[in-house]
């Protein structure tokens, strides 16, 4: 019988991840499935760009894996049961139940309303597609001189502010931070991003945490009242709430918790990836969620997985970071050079070199989930082993 693996959700991490197993696996050896609700890849890093009206590439899943040997399936995951070894699925057809040799759960995370009142009634997301067309069509329907509010001074604060300024420079912009402008940036990252959001006439309100969201306003925690004809949320993500269903180990957010390899610690026969794994990198750190740590996660457990099936060398490579890409806006960017445990440093790339660089980066990313079975690595191996019950001790966490 076929080994059988179930990939769930084909984000950047869960679809790298099926590709590349396709890649290190002969074919007559497993099946592989690929489950995601959407029929295309949504390259979550632009939703920003979305939200303003730029048009992005599509991505079909179908035409993406084609002939890789790898089932596309396209249904919304409905539960998981991991001593039964199931998942629940359901599509327009109805509801259906399939049987997993080894699972890699990939669901990733969402939007965070950190339970502030008025947020999920007036506040825009734009952390999936629906999002950020929900965004798209009430920002086309602004007149001049209507404040948008982007609450959330992190990198996808500090990206969508800049690109709706940009983009519309007809509009007043707000940036509710709720610590210093860019304040675990370097100095120089920090003066240029002073210097960008200066220049594009971006209103900062810095030490800013919002307590409160209102059709016309948002209300910060020191009184302050700002007026928001339009209210962006980008105050961090929630992980999808299956897993913390499951007698999986999960952390009190509901991430799986996994070894170095991305094994569950809990569950030899699951491996998790991107926002929905807790991995610990460079210094006994936990991964951030974000595309960054996704996809050389995605790449770890491919590649375990791949290895224990075939007897093979279990990866031991550590995680680790080594810059943090922002856009600007279309003409701006900065790369910030970081340590391995994400520290910045003192050397930052700014302007237009930066951001092309950090559109570079996109391109790869996207590039590498449209090609799965491109590039190395290429030389598919038996399966000789079932995962589950191999007993391995040379595991480690990445320090």
């Amino acid at each position: 019988m076929q080994h059988r693996i179930i990939v769930l959700g084909a984000g950047y991490s869960g679809a790298i991840a099926a590709g590349r197993l396709a890649k290190r696996l002969r074919r007559e050896d497993v099946a592989i499935t690929l489950v995601n609700a959407e029929p295309d890849f949504v390259e979550r890093v632009r939703m920003h760009q979305l939200a303003v009206g730029q048009n992005l590439e599509p991505r079909p899943f179908s035409e993406m894996f084609a002939g890789t040997g790898v089932e596309v399936r396209i249904a919304k995951v409905t539960g998981v049961d991991v001593d039964r070894k199931t998942v629940a699925l359901t599509d327009a057809n109805g509801a259906e139940e399939r049987e997993y040799d080894t699972l890699v759960y990939a669901l990733g995370s969402g939007w965070n309303d950190q339970g502030v009142p008025g947020s999920t009634e007036h506040a825009h997301e734009i952390a999936s597609r629906p999002g950020a067309l929900r965004l798209r069509e009430r920002l086309a329907g602004l007149d001049a001189g209507q404040r948008v509010v982007v609450v959330g001074g992190g990198l996808t604060g500090l990206e969508a502010a800049t690109e709706i300024a940009e983009a519309r420079p007809d509009l007043a912009v707000d940036l509710a931070a709720g610590g210093g402008l860019g304040d675990w940036l370097s100095p120089k990252g920090r003066r240029h991003v002073r210097k960008v959001v200066d220049g594009l006439g971006i209103t900062v309100h810095e030490q800013a945490t919002v307590t409160g969201v209102e059709a016309d306003r948002v209300v910060t925690a020191d009184g302050r009242s700002v007026p928001a004809a339009v209210t962006v949320w980008t105050t961090g993500f929630a992980v999808h709430p299956i897993a913390k269903a499951t007698t999986l180990e999960v952390t009190d957010r509901g991430q799986i918790v996994v070894d170095g390899t991305m094994r569950s610690v809990s569950h030899p026969d699951v491996y998790a990836i991107g926002d929905a794994a807790m991995a610990m990198g460079a210094g006994d750190k936990p991964l951030r969620m974000s595309c960054a740590s996704g996809t050389p996660m995605a790449w770890q457990a491919a590649d375990a997985i791949a290895a224990r099936l075939t007897g093979g060398k279990l990866p031991n490579t550590s995680l680790r970071y080594f810059n943090q890409c922002i856009s600007l806006g279309r003409k701006e960017g900065l790369i910030q050079y970081v340590t391995a445990d994400d520290r910045a440093v003192r050397a930052a790339l700014t302007g237009r070199l930066a951001a092309r660089y950090k559109e570079l980066v996109c391109k790869g990313a996207a590039w590498g989930v449209a090609n799965p079975t491109l590039g190395l690595p290429t030389r598919r191996r038996h399966v000789v082993a079932d995962p589950a019950r191999t007993a391995d001790t040379t595991i480690r966490t990445p320090a």
